[in-house]
């Protein structure tokens, strides 16, 4: 009697289930919709012709690349993204590694004022860009650095976020392990590369990747040091192709499809990755 009355219940609160499960699938299609269509507009309106680029047409009539052929003849758009990739990986692994040094003298060495350290480190990652962009313009100009690949890399090259998550992911790092270590002769560099380092690849994976995004979508500090075209990263160089060629939406179209096709294949190559490495360091 008992076993009729549970397969009852069982029977009775599936199709609740199901019905809950279809409507959350149907939520999650119509947000996944809703996050790529503006992209697959984007390579459509690229292929369409002058006179068609206001069509709703999902698909133009005569595809064409000729605004892809108009940008490599009037913008520099390779040299554009080779210098965002540049800067891009570059300030993703300076912040990996001065993160790693300033986590690794916090957890390790302690300080009496290590935890308000810590908290000055906290309390400069909430001060807004729009605080300190001025400050580092002056630093910037006064060593020569405008225009120029490594005045967009430097002022970034350290980032409280680096220092706090690395901070508290090498916090749970077994103590007995590093103890014994240093009793073997084992160095701080030592100790840090071979032990540390190795056992921290989440954390590192998570932090490198969403510097690297970060990097490459970031727009006001380049908008204050670029000045020519050839020198600048994508984003600038999309606005200053717009300002200078007019409202030509077909060519800014494929250019802009051009500047986000490398970040969108490094997803699409490494999405197994970046999804584990966030779900181990903990990063929703």
């Amino acid at each position: 009697m008992t076993i009729d009355l549970v397969s009852q219940n069982q029977t009775v609160g599936r199709p609740h289930l199901t019905f809950r499960s279809i409507c959350t699938h149907a939520l999650m299609i119509l947000l996944s919709f809703v996050a790529v269509f503006p992209i697959y507009w984007m390579v459509v309106s690229s292929l369409k012709a002058e006179n068609d680029i206001f069509s709703t047409a999902l698909w133009p009539a005569n595809p064409s690349l000729a605004n892809y052929a108009y940008v490599f003849t009037k913008m520099p758009i390779l040299r554009i993204i080779a210098n965002t990739a540049i800067v891009s990986a570059t300030t993703a692994a300076l912040q990996v590694l001065t993160g790693l040094f300033a986590a690794y003298a916090l957890v390790r060495w302690r300080m009496r004022l290590a935890g308000l350290v810590n908290g000055l480190i906290a309390l400069s990652w909430l001060v807004p860009f729009q605080v300190t962009m001025i400050p580092n313009y002056v630093f910037a100009s006064r060593l020569g650095l405008l225009d120029s690949l490594g005045g967009l890399i430097i002022p970034n090259a350290v980032a409280a976020f680096a220092v706090l998550l690395l901070y508290h992911s090498m916090r749970s790092f077994p103590t007995e392990v590093l103890e014994a270590a240093r009793m073997d002769g084992a160095r701080h560099w030592r100790i840090l590369w071979e032990i540390v380092a190795p056992n921290m690849r989440a954390p590192i994976a998570s932090l490198a990747i969403l510097a690297f995004i970060s990097a490459w979508n970031e727009y006001f500090w380049p908008l204050l040091l670029s000045r020519k075209i050839e020198n600048s990263v994508v984003q600038i160089g999309l606005q200053m192709f717009m300002t200078q060629e007019g409202n030509l939406w077909g060519p800014l179209m494929a250019a802009a499809t051009l500047a986000s096709l490398p970040i969108l294949l490094i997803y699409l190559v490494l999405q197994r990755q970046v999804i584990e490495s966030f779900m181990k360091s903990g990063i929703r």
